[in-house]
């Protein structure tokens, strides 16, 4: 069993996660003076003229930023920028490994809504992509709505749009098991933070009516004036269509899916007993879920879905944001939008294949090098309806598609010399 002190050992060894390491060799003066002075001037020049080149002769369309104020680290909470340092290099690491991005962890020292904004702005330039990550709600919305407007670079925002994208990928194969229409079930989510903000944004887009939201004061309603924000308001007039009251029990009669973005525990016996046959389950609360997986097969859930591993169907959010990111940089996208999205969880649902049951309703990340594929679809998905939206710098996608392959195989090479040594 894996103690604190092994953790603590194992981060200590190497002194963190990432490093940064050269493409090109530097062995002689010829090597220095095309790479550095006097030839690089030449390379600077070309990009003065033509700001788009930074992409052909810089890193910048491998680059993003993980920026995050450290105020909402894990189940931690605000536990400061220096302490929120291993997530960042975690999500880092996990971007290179998977989707062969390079991926910088921000942990700035400011709380400021308005100097996060600024920040990401004036960095913005060295990057070809931005991931916000970790930072409290609603001010991470405002964060991510502005910077999206405001940039002309892609601004993910992987607890709301990365986390979302997998539960709809995982909800249409355990529908399509279940012999229910997306379109015609009723779908309640137990939580109104950034995962479930995303999931009403997703489901909207694919018109999706019977939607209810309960967060700690009840039923989210349009005219609800209580625990209110603009984004609350936004979920307001997205879903509950005849402005129901009432509690999450109240919510769950009669619910075909009840998606739990919240806290431990609070899906109880008579919940689940009150819900529609082929009952969908996904209890999404870490480590803890909102009800234990086997408890709830045993109430007679069809499909149990959790964030752990060590129970089948996790939604792992690690499905999501590698592929995206390496889409939305390979087609040089400007924004990331929820169609990118919507097509990127069909793409991953599209995963499963003929391996889909009650059990495996999603792709199990496993050894990297083997679900490479799943990374694949998902960014070719993302990069063809950025093509397709005239959202993109790149229009041939043949060209794209081309340039996604290769540089998950280069990622790959390096990943197994790396593993050699």
């Amino acid at each position: 069993m894996t103690t604190e002190k092994d953790i603590l050992d194992a981060h200590s060894i190497m002194h963190g996660k990432i490093e940064i390491i050269p493409k090109v060799k530097i062995e002689s003066n010829q090597d220095l003076s095309i790479h550095y002075t006097p030839g690089v001037a030449t390379v600077c020049n070309a990009i003065k003229d033509n700001r788009d080149l930074a992409y052909e002769y810089t890193n910048k369309g491998n680059m993003i930023a993980v920026i995050s104020d450290g105020t909402r680290i894990l189940g931690l909470g605000n536990i400061g920028p220096e302490a929120g340092l291993p997530v960042m290099e975690g999500k880092s690491l996990l971007f290179k490994r998977y989707g062969g991005v390079d991926a910088i962890p921000m942990c700035i020292g400011t709380t400021d809504e308005e100097e996060i904004i600024k920040f990401a702005k004036q960095i913005s330039p060295t990057l070809g992509g931005i991931n916000i990550e970790d930072i409290e709600s609603p001010k991470s919305f405002r964060i991510v709505d502005r910077l999206s407007e405001e940039l002309d670079i892609p601004v993910l925002h992987d607890d709301q749009q990365g986390t979302a994208m997998v539960i709809l990928a995982g909800l249409i194969n355990s529908l399509k098991l279940a012999g229910k229409d997306l379109n015609k079930v009723k779908i309640v989510v137990n939580g109104a933070g950034s995962a479930g903000m995303g999931v009403v944004r997703l489901l909207a887009l694919a018109k999706v009516k019977n939607v209810y939201v309960v967060d700690t004061h009840g039923i989210i309603y349009d005219g609800r004036n209580e625990g209110m924000n603009e984004f609350k308001e936004e979920i307001a007039r997205l879903t509950n269509p005849e402005k129901d009251k009432g509690s999450l029990a109240d919510a769950a009669k009669g619910a075909d899916v009840l998606i739990g973005l919240s806290k431990p525990n609070v899906f109880t016996a008579d919940i689940v007993n009150g819900m529609n046959e082929k009952p969908i389950i996904f209890a999404l609360a870490n480590p803890m879920p909102e009800i234990d997986y086997d408890e709830a097969k045993k109430l007679g859930a069809f499909v149990v879905a959790t964030g752990r591993s060590d129970k089948p169907n996790q939604v792992n959010n690690l499905l999501g944001f590698p592929g995206i990111m390496r889409g939305l940089l390979d087609s040089r996208a400007k924004k990331v939008t929820y169609s990118m999205l919507y097509d990127a969880a069909v793409a991953l649902a599209d995963s499963v294949g003929d391996k889909l049951s009650t059990e495996y309703i999603l792709p199990s990340v496993g050894n990297p090098n083997e679900s490479v594929g799943v990374f694949e679809n998902v960014a070719f998905a993302v990069a063809e309806t950025a093509v397709k939206e005239s959202n993109s710098r790149i229009t041939d996608l043949d060209a794209i598609k081309s340039t996604i392959r290769k540089n998950l195989e280069r990622n790959r090479g390096l990943h197994e010399k790396l593993s050699k040594n």
